[in-house]
């Protein structure tokens, strides 16, 4: 959907300058009839409309209209970028990027991205960013990463926010400044994106860029983890079990805990087996205390593994069984 709109936005910026053909395609695309959208953009796409052009290796690379054919789409944003056409030569590198239509290539991808970014393409600019700062068909370099992600940034880009926050909180290409990191992360956090709610989460609850606010910190938790994030989920579960920025809630804390541990949040799994183990929140129960330590100790959780053997020592032999069993057939569930 995003992509969808993305590209209705560029033609609707376009449609002033185009012929009426070019408009009609736009409604009828609009509409959702695709087939009449092309009928009117094919003949212009031919004639060498490069808005048209664009458009039309958009609907075959998504299948709108046409048999999806990213070769086909391929040609028609090759034709339109080698016009100079931003919209497509960005589209064209992802096509390289990701393989489709032509052999994976990343410094081809790198090329098209750097023409597109060159014209203030904001989505190029992100992806052109995490290419330098991933090391993706250039030398990694944090400096220009930076710079892309800023670019970007500025242009309301959410998840460059987000990734321009998360190096000013490292040090990566500009000074370390977890005060910038939390400006830029905000920033991210106020479109929604759920990584960046739980980083300024996390950054109020340790008091870094931001005074420390559990207040402010639960509600960016709440924010995070109402999208499914396990690890908002659990530490959300956690300060509703200390009554940290939030009133003492054992019930509540189990809810969001279990919600984090299903989908296999190794710390949220020992804390719920504490959960059970001392029967706060929930009736106390060894087999499921049992359990939850034993999938967080086969995770890696070193803690989990002792308090798995000391409350195996509480239970009788048929109650270890039993919650060896559960494990066994314990499979992680989605966030949706």
């Amino acid at each position: 959907m995003r992509k969808i709109m993305a590209a209705i936005l560029f033609f609707a910026l376009c449609v002033p300058a185009l012929a009426a053909d070019l408009a009609a395609g736009q409604q009828a695309y609009n509409k959702g009839d695709f087939a009449t959208a092309l009928n009117e953009l094919l003949p212009l796409a031919k004639q060498g409309n490069g808005a048209a052009q664009a458009f039309l290796g958009y609907m075959y690379e998504h299948g709108q209209g046409v048999p999806q054919d990213y070769k086909e789409a391929v040609r028609w944003y090759r034709l339109a970028a080698d016009q100079g056409n931003a919209f497509a030569q960005s589209h064209l590198g992802f096509m390289y990027y990701e393989g489709q239509g032509v052999p994976q290539d990343y410094k081809e991808a790198l090329r098209w991205y750097r023409n597109a970014a060159d014209q203030s393409d904001a989505k190029a600019q992100v992806i052109l960013g995490v290419m330098c700062d991933e090391g993706k068909g250039v030398s990694q370099d944090y400096k220009e990463a930076a710079k892309w992600y800023r670019l970007a940034g500025d242009q309301g880009e959410a998840i460059a926010q987000l990734r321009l926050g998360y190096m000013y909180g490292q040090g990566h290409g500009v000074p370390q400044d977890y005060k910038e990191a939390a400006r830029w992360l905000r920033l991210a956090a106020d479109q929604g994106d759920v990584d960046a709610e739980f980083v300024l989460g996390t950054m109020y609850n340790e008091g870094r860029g931001v005074p420390q606010d559990y207040k402010e910190a639960v509600r960016w938790f709440h924010l995070a983890a109402e999208q499914g994030k396990a690890s908002a989920q659990s530490n959300l579960g956690i300060m509703y079990s200390l009554g940290q920025g939030i009133s003492q809630n054992y019930k509540e804390a189990v809810r969001w805990l279990r919600l984090a541990a299903d989908q296999g949040e190794v710390g949220a799994q020992s804390v719920l087996g504490f959960m059970y183990e001392l029967g706060l929140g929930v009736q106390q129960d060894y087999i499921q205390a049992h359990m939850w330590f034993n999938l967080a100790g086969a995770a890696g959780d070193a803690k989990g593994i002792k308090e798995r053997d000391e409350i195996a020592s509480k239970m009788t032999p048929d109650q270890i069984a039993e919650a060896q069993r559960l494990a066994r057939e314990w499979k992680p569930k989605s966030s949706q």
